[in-house]
């Protein structure tokens, strides 16, 4: 039975999603939890990778588990037969029982997939925000592990124009952190700015998907634009140049949080999925 599973974390103590030898991860800590409730070695595949440092509040990945896996969910059942909405609902509440009080990644919910459903190939887009706080922003102390602090007051309708100018389908090079044999077009569908009730500056950025580090330097070309050191034409020039460039930086991890991800209606979930492999494969 494969299962949904709805994620947040904060990901300031977290080296990023993947399991890696001996570092604290967002997969590391959710796999140990579950083989402590389904035995095995439990396997999650996510809709993206998130760097170290970066949160999320929307994640999504899923879990494929075995007729007996599925049976140990539900306390106390023993070997009676099981109906796979109980067993998937009774899995986020052990989980977030292991995980004990506080903790700082929760299953929010989980839910039978359906059928076609994969977290990482059936996604049609990624939705992540942005938060700095500059100048004119109020500090706000319970937020600072997920807002990045600049100084200098920054100009939102200029980046705001900025980020809209980067919109479409294009090779976004150079905002990303090369990879090998990776591609680095995408097609970016959302791109603003605004400013809140409390003076910082939140971006809303969505795409079909994202190249390595992407967000965090097409938010470092915007604060450039903001600061006055770059102009809009200038980070379209920079796009379309295809090649790093130290004009901009990437700016820190702490302001990323992953919000929300897409996905097709349920009879097209296979298809797009099938898609997806296919057009990595070709790449």
């Amino acid at each position: 039975m494969r299962i949904r599973l709805d994620i947040a974390y904060d990901g300031t103590a977290f080296r990023g999603w993947a399991r890696q030898p001996g570092l604290r991860t967002v997969q590391g800590t959710l796999e140990d939890a579950l083989a402590r409730i389904v035995g095995g070695a439990p396997r999650l595949v996510v809709a993206g990778r998130t760097d170290a440092g970066v949160h999320a509040t929307g994640q999504v990945a899923h879990l494929d588990l075995d007729p007996e896996q599925v049976r140990r969910l539900p306390r106390g059942r023993g070997a009676e037969a099981v109906e796979p909405d109980e067993a998937a609902t009774a899995l986020s509440g052990r989980v977030r029982g292991v995980l004990g009080a506080y903790p700082d990644v929760t299953v929010r919910s989980t839910a039978v997939a359906p059928e076609g459903f994969d977290a990482r190939f059936s996604a049609v887009w990624r939705r992540y925000e942005y938060r700095i706080a500059d100048g004119v922003a109020r500090y706000e102390p319970l937020e600072r592990l997920r807002t990045t602090t600049v100084r200098g007051a920054l100009d939102v309708g200029s980046m705001d124009a900025a980020a809209r100018s980067l919109i479409g389908l294009h090779d976004f090079a150079a905002y990303c952190k090369p990879r090998d044999e990776a591609t680095t077009i995408r097609t970016l569908l959302e791109f603003d700015w605004r400013r809140t009730d409390d003076g910082v500056l939140l971006a809303h950025v969505r795409a079909d998907a994202f190249c390595h580090s992407m967000v965090r330097a097409l938010v470092g070309a915007c604060v450039a634009v903001g600061e006055g050191r770059l102009s809009v034409d200038d980070v379209v020039s920079i796009r379309d140049g295809a090649v790093r460039t130290s004009e901009t930086k990437v700016l820190a991890a702490r302001g990323l949080t992953l919000t929300e991800v897409g996905y097709p209606a349920a009879d097209l979930l296979a298809d797009r999925a099938e898609q997806t492999r296919r057009r990595r494969d070709q790449e």
